[in-house]
């Protein structure tokens, strides 16, 4: 059930890996959080603390960043837009307790307050939604500010929707019977396939911001200057330090694989832990489809399996280009 409507079901879809997304669904993002940051200091004390460019940051877009420790490691990776009076800065559930205060740690000395928000998140998805929220919203860009809260694209097929309870239960009131509800599964399964990256508690402070892809989906700027752990991250860049990516696989699996679990890969006639599962959707058919931090520097043939199954997995073709990693 979800956390804030004791009336709608928000539940898994049972889809198999043939089968088509529903073209529109209204999904609970119960698994995800929205941070707020406002004060007059807000965009020049979240400059220097994170990997996007805040300081160009229009009102009609939102951005992936990333937040870094100070040998670049990712505490989380966030979008952020421009949210009523200030900045909303949406990241998952998991890590929001160890991350929220070391974003705050040097706020003390700056007139920003950031704070862990009560907006509803919602995401509307498919082929319809451009239409529903059009129809519902209407507005300008891939930003809108909307009745008490904000609308977000996030890609061609999906809205993020951050509003507060009310109209929250308002709007998903009236699209109950023409959507399909969905727990945040089915944004789970959206962000593998655009090879979209996550932190959990699990994977907190294990990897570099390019490890997962982050420079192939424009969220770090190598034009702003300092932010916490930006000389591991240009090291990256310009002296090739980093040795591991982000990749799509597939498998079959009786259980969905979690955050932080091993994924094995072959050498010879044995396996070795070749990496580690970021997200995982598993389908009603027992097929599974996952985001995998591995070396990038693996045969295109290699064979990987998650660790204790016999059932073998394969690397499917990322929606990016990952040339300039180096």
């Amino acid at each position: 059930m979800s956390t804030w409507s004791n009336v709608l079901n928000f539940k898994k879809i049972a889809l198999t890996a043939q089968d088509s997304l529903p073209e529109l669904a209204l999904v609970d993002l119960a698994d995800w959080g929205l941070i707020t940051l406002i004060g007059e200091d807000k965009k020049s004390y979240l400059q220097g603390q994170v990997t996007c460019d805040v300081a160009t940051l229009t009102a009609d877009q939102s951005t992936l960043g990333a937040h870094c420790d100070a040998k670049g490691k990712m505490r989380t990776i966030f979008r952020l837009f421009h949210h009523r009076d200030g900045y909303g800065f949406l990241q998952r559930q998991s890590i929001m307790a160890t991350q929220l205060p070391e974003l705050k740690k040097y706020a003390i000395f700056s007139k920003v307050d950031i704070e862990q928000s009560n907006d509803v998140l919602l995401g509307l998805t498919g082929s319809k939604a451009n239409e529903v929220i059009e129809r519902e919203f209407g507005g300008e860009g891939d930003v809108r500010a909307i009745t008490a809260g904000t609308a977000v694209k996030v890609d061609e097929q999906r809205w993020l929707i951050a509003v507060a309870t009310a109209q929250a239960e308002a709007l998903a009131g009236k699209l109950a019977t023409e959507a399909v509800l969905s727990d945040s599964t089915l944004w789970d399964l959206y962000d593998i396939q655009h090879a979209i990256p996550r932190v959990d508690a699990a994977t907190e402070l294990e990897f570099i911001p390019q490890a997962m892809n982050l420079q192939a989906v424009d969220a770090i700027s190598f034009k702003k200057g300092c932010y916490t752990g930006q000389e591991t991250v240009a090291r990256a860049k310009y002296r090739g330090i980093n040795k591991r990516a982000m990749y799509i696989v597939s498998g079959n699996t009786e259980h969905c694989p979690q955050p932080g679990d091993a994924l094995e890969r072959s050498v010879g006639e044995n396996w070795r832990k070749g990496g580690t599962i970021i997200s995982a959707y598993k389908f009603a058919d027992s097929q599974a489809i996952a985001l995998v931090g591995l070396p990038n520097d693996l045969d295109e043939d290699s064979q990987f399996r998650l660790a204790g199954q016999d059932a073998s997995w394969h690397k499917l073709p990322l929606p990016y280009s990952l040339e300039d990693d180096q």
